[in-house]
């Protein structure tokens, strides 16, 4: 649109804006070994501009429900930053857990003033996930990626191998995104171009190799389809079919290889690899650390100095990462690929009933939202979606590297649904409705 016209737009639009830039800032190189990344430092601001903007605004900023549910977690963290084996163990841990799980979420809500902030919020997600979907197929299609059974064909996109899930995890939020803009859409522009951006984000998903994001994909985009009705879900499988089958069958993309992956997904007593086996034998030694410390675990970031002593012999001695331009790496692993079985072990049954409870909480307030959606029901069934994916990808990835805070973001995303005022009414106070 002209200048003149945009003005007005971005204008309305600014109070989301922070958000929507921690999206994008996500899309930059990631350097190796990095701690903190511009898009960590830049929430800490939104944080605050939200505090600042709310108070301007001189209005309650939540709701009774939004505050409990919201504020649960604090409870749990902070008894379990007693237990850190460090003061600094103490503050860093504490200090991730209230950005990814309180500080951002609430954040979002504050500044998500109603459905046309949370297209814009939601259309940000896609576009990450376009530019992060880019970046990985050309490196799974020039071997420049991270390394696969001995070849760099693995899509990490600007996250680099250090953090083989940042890739597929905005990838995955990207195309469950877009499913839910196309689901839920009244305009048929809008359908077209996010079923076009979903199918568009199935070939870097594939080329994560990502088994959990797969899985979790799968489960959410499917929830999706079947609040769409059964004859709308079965012509969107159909389509999605038809892409793997050309992508797949027609071009040879990775055939075999992904055909390996797939099995090894059932391959647990029947010679599993060793990441399968490393995973199960950090989620038994997670449940140990949990009976050893029922009620409150063995503190914020305590599993990896717990770990040893719980730990089978057939655990390995850590992870090995490789990539063109990167070099052999070895990672210790230090939690037990379950953001469950972490909060289980380290924070005990005050965590699960606080922390997890809060999800559980917000998946049901939202799921509930969805029923009188209305004329925002794309935003519903994306937000719904969101949540889904993440508390299924949670069975097999828990929370760490450059991409945790877009964690927070998509929960704030799915909070903002399931417990805002603007969310069900369009928002008629602050911008008319919709």
């Amino acid at each position: 649109m002209p200048w003149p016209r945009a003005l007005p737009a971005l204008r309305r639009a600014a109070p989301v804006l922070p958000v929507v830039a921690i999206v994008a800032l996500l899309g930059l190189p990631v350097a190796p070994d990095s701690t903190a990344t511009p898009a960590d430092a830049v929430s800490g601001l939104v944080v605050l501009w939200a505090v600042v903007h709310t108070a301007r605004q001189a209005r309650r900023p939540l709701t009774r429900t939004a505050a409990v549910v919201l504020g649960l977690p604090v409870v749990g963290l902070a008894v379990a930053a007693g237990g850190a084996v460090t003061p600094a163990d103490a503050l860093t841990g504490l200090a991730r857990y209230l950005q990814v799980f309180v500080l951002v979420p609430v954040a979002v809500v504050l500044l998500v003033r109603d459905r046309r902030d949370a297209r814009l919020l939601l259309w940000s997600l896609v576009g990450l996930a376009l530019w992060e979907g880019a970046v990985g197929v050309h490196q799974y299609l020039t071997g420049t990626g991270a390394s696969y059974q001995g070849a760099d064909i693995r899509a990490v996109g600007t996250f680099g191998p250090a953090d083989v899930m940042g890739m597929a995890t905005a990838v995955a939020f990207g195309l469950v995104a877009a499913v839910g803009l196309a689901l839920g859409a009244r305009q048929r522009r809008q359908r077209v171009v996010a079923g076009a951006c979903a199918l568009a984000l199935l070939l870097p998903l594939v080329a994560s190799f990502s088994r959990g994001a797969w899985i979790a994909t799968a489960v959410a985009c499917g929830a999706q389809l079947l609040t769409a009705g059964a004859r709308r879900a079965g012509r969107t499988v159909a389509a999605a079919v038809a892409v793997g089958v050309v992508l797949v069958g027609g071009f040879g993309v990775g055939a075999a290889v992904l055909q390996e992956r797939l099995t090894s997904i059932t391959r647990i007593a029947d010679a599993p690899d060793q990441s399968v086996v490393d995973r199960y034998s950090l989620w038994v030694a997670a449940t140990d650390m949990w009976r050893g410390h029922p009620v409150t675990g063995v503190g914020l970031k305590a599993f990896p100095a717990h770990r040893d002593g719980h730990a089978s012999l057939a655990l390995s001695s850590g992870s090995d990462t490789d990539a063109a331009g990167w070099g052999f790496r070895r990672r210790p692993l230090l939690t037990p690929h379950n953001m469950y079985l972490l909060v289980l072990s380290e924070q005990g049954l005050l965590g699960v009933v606080t922390v997890v409870g809060g999800w559980l909480a917000l998946l049901v307030c939202a799921a509930g939202r969805l029923r009188r959606a209305g004329r925002g029901r794309d935003c519903a069934v994306a937000a719904c979606g969101l949540l889904l994916w993440q508390y299924v990808d949670f069975l097999y990835a828990d929370i760490g590297g450059p991409s945790t805070v877009l964690t927070g973001v998509c929960l704030g995303a799915g909070a903002w649904w399931a417990l805002a005022r603007e969310a069900t009414t369009g928002g008629a106070a602050q911008a008319g409705p919709r």
